[in-house]
């Protein structure tokens, strides 16, 4: 609800250049990430020792708190503040994936946790759109704390809704608990998986390089007629693509393999990302940014259904919390990259990084399957 208009908040806490608002952009957006850096493979072991269901209801007030402070800033360092404090408990929708990927059979894997990505994107595709509305009718402060009370609701159905059940192993042969240098050293003693986690850093920088400064975009070329609005539906095709293909793609890779698809949509998503850097109206944009949701729908639910397949249970956690360290990495580097670029060299030349980058990626990742053959062998469900 609130990235549509992020830069546009920054913007009007007081007199300040184009180029201070798309690079602070960048950075107020990133900094989460640096705190949510740090904190996920804790949260992550905390998880797999003693339960996910406490941590998500934490994740969900510490987010909504800083959320509604965030509604009463007058200062761009007070907003940096708050969006780092913010970090310490961004991981409530990683967290989900590994409470239900420890209660899912190896085998549908993908296709539930596509379901969950279902679920969340269509949060996505209805918050942005939602957000710009409301913020366009009674300014930013008030839609952060209508965000805030959403948020608080979600803490309320996780503590009323969610009965967690403990699994700790799967064979006779797994151990039911692991130390942080046995969950590294299973990671990097298997070279797809540990380019999967790696290539999870790359994906979440060119998908973020345009995040914070897509509203600019949009008013660039749509003017500032409703440009919260514009800037929702903008963000919102993405969701749209996002929120019909991600079942649909862990389904098929649960059938065809988990790194064949990722491959495939690594791929894709570089091709449809470069034409952006040429359209002249905001509905070419919004055609680009479905197609993008298309491809970038299914990476998430197939990267963690591999993951799935390919740590034990008792240290699924910690991986997943390694993995999301990655991808909030990639979440620092991307906003900041994409606002420097940005105020540089021009909004094209976003575009142009982030589709180079996505199509090395499937190529990083095709040359590692082709090295390592027997990694990618998968027990499918046919």
């Amino acid at each position: 609800m609130v990235l549509p208009f992020l830069s546009l908040y920054i913007d009007q806490l007081g007199d300040f250049t184009d180029s201070f608002v798309q690079t602070w952009s960048g950075w107020i957006f990133g900094i989460t990430f640096v705190t949510a850096f740090i904190f996920s493979p804790i949260w992550g072991r905390i998880g797999d020792r003693y339960g996910r269901k406490n941590i998500l209801i934490m994740s969900a007030v510490g987010l909504a708190v800083s959320v509604l402070l965030m509604g009463f800033v007058a200062t761009v360092w007070q907003l940096f503040l708050l969006r780092l404090f913010m970090g310490i408990f961004t991981g409530f929708i990683p967290m989900s994936q590994a409470l239900i990927s420890t209660q899912t059979p190896k085998e549908t894997a993908g296709q539930v946790l596509g379901t969950l990505q279902t679920g969340s994107i269509t949060g996505s595709l209805l918050g942005p759109m939602l957000g710009g509305w409301i913020a366009d009718h009674i300014g930013y402060a008030t839609t952060f704390q209508l965000v805030s009370i959403t948020v608080a609701l979600s803490a309320v159905i996780v503590f009323l809704g969610i009965s967690e059940e403990r699994v700790e192993k799967e064979g006779v042969n797994e151990k039911t608990s692991y130390n942080s240098k046995e969950v590294l050293s299973h990671i990097l003693t298997h070279p797809v998986l540990l380019i999967v986690m790696v290539i999870s850093l790359f994906v979440q920088v060119a998908h973020f390089s345009i995040q914070p400064i897509l509203s600019l975009f949009v008013g660039n070329l749509h003017g500032p007629e409703n440009l919260a609005l514009f800037s929702g539906i903008a963000f919102s095709a993405a969701g749209l693509g996002n929120l019909l293909m991600a079942k649909r793609w862990g389904r098929l890779s649960d059938r065809k393999g988990y790194i064949k698809i990722l491959i495939f949509l690594l791929f894709m998503a570089g091709i449809v990302y470069l034409p952006a850097a040429f359209v002249t109206n905001i509905w070419q944009l919004v055609i680009l940014r479905f197609l993008l949701g298309i491809s970038i729908g299914g990476i998430i639910p197939v990267r963690t259904a591999y993951i799935r397949q390919e740590a034990p249970l008792a240290m699924q956690g910690e991986v997943l919390g390694y993995n999301t360290s990655l991808r909030f990495l990639g979440n620092i580097i991307g906003p900041a990259m994409g606002g420097l670029l940005s105020g540089a060299f021009g909004f094209s030349a976003v575009f142009f990084v982030t589709s180079t980058l996505l199509i090395s990626c499937g190529f990083l990742l095709l040359i590692t399957k082709q090295r390592h053959p027997k990694s990618v062998t998968q027990t499918a469900s046919y």
